[in-house]
């Protein structure tokens, strides 16, 4: 039976779909309990507690993809990447680079916008210890699929946020129209593959990143630097003017 996400026309159905998803149920308990429980710094305020969609314009060039929400980060704020370390880093080097319009991501609805990024995950729901299982993985990929099909007219650069967005990454792709290579690529960060359209349109770049969390920042596997440049060199390649 075709999936619910396939049937959908825009990226903004595709959005006001998805935050009703109840697929996983152990996902489901998990994102409604780190509400009810809250950390202490958030007791006052009201979770999201709900599928986080992606964030961006419908006509992006770039695409980057973490792994699933944050349960007291985008599970919280309602928005991807925004409200804890991961998203500190991610937003302020995009605003660096001229693609987001300020530095800080606290809420759903403080101001920012993105210029030609849009940022998702392969998992809408926060896991318990971050680690989606492998069937949670698969029963979302639905949604990233058609996001990546109605991105298909514009994208022209997919950035891979650590090993497990690549990996998830890899049949999205092909189920969503490009050719992935076999042997498939592996991960690495700086990794650069280039997948050609089966409809004879633009090929895809895609690039390997490590992840932005703060296991990989506060040892220095990923340094602020290593980041700005592989994003700058993904924007470059999808035709993107830096500021």
């Amino acid at each position: 039976m075709e999936h619910r996400a396939a049937a959908t026309r825009s990226l903004a159905e595709l959005d006001a779909l998805v935050v009703d998803c109840r697929d996983c149920p152990r996902l489901v308990a998990w994102r409604e309990e780190a509400a009810r429980t809250k950390r202490r710094a958030y007791l006052g305020q009201d979770y999201w507690a709900r599928p986080v969609p992606g964030f961006g314009p419908v006509d992006a060039p770039l695409v980057l993809v973490g792994l699933a929400p944050a349960a007291h980060g985008a599970n919280r704020t309602g928005r991807i990447f925004t409200g804890d370390p991961s998203g500190d880093l991610l937003y302020a080097a995009l605003h660096g680079l001229g693609l987001a319009s300020q530095p800080h991501a606290t809420w759903r609805d403080d101001g920012m916008r993105l210029h030609g990024v849009r940022i998702t995950d392969p998992v809408r729901c926060c896991p318990p210890d971050n680690r989606p299982t492998t069937a949670e993985r698969d029963t979302c990929r639905p949604w990233i699929v058609r996001e990546l099909e109605l991105l298909r007219p514009t994208v022209r650069a997919v950035v891979a946020l650590g090993g497990f967005a690549w990996q998830s990454l890899l049949p999205a792709l092909d189920a969503a129209g490009w050719d992935v290579p076999r042997p498939r690529p592996a991960f690495g960060h700086g990794t650069h593959v280039t997948l050609p359209a089966r409809d004879d349109g633009p090929p895809l770049h895609l690039f390997g990143c490590f992840h932005v969390s703060p296991r990989n920042t506060y040892t220095g596997r990923l340094t602020p630097q290593m980041l700005d440049h592989l994003l700058a060199t993904a924007a470059r390649t999808a035709g993107l003017s830096l500021g």
